[in-house]
């Protein structure tokens, strides 16, 4: 399934950090300030698509602007 508007199939690259204290640090270095955390890395994961999905819907309502 696509998120957002955006199509289903296309690829993003994103970098999962394990941290030191624990957890995973997560971002999508192709999109400035896209990232997240999470306990597991299932948990860094989805907090990164829930992220990535509110930084398209910004993206896609300020079209004109650079992203």
């Amino acid at each position: 399934m696509g998120v957002g508007w955006y199509p289903e199939g296309m690829k993003i690259s994103a970098v999962f950090e394990p941290q030191k204290e624990g957890g995973y640090t997560a971002w999508i270095p192709a999109l400035p300030g896209c990232i997240s955390e999470g306990e597991t890395l299932s948990e860094a994961k989805q907090n990164l698509l829930d992220a990535l999905e509110g930084y398209l819907t910004v993206a896609n309502r300020h079209s004109g602007d650079a992203v």
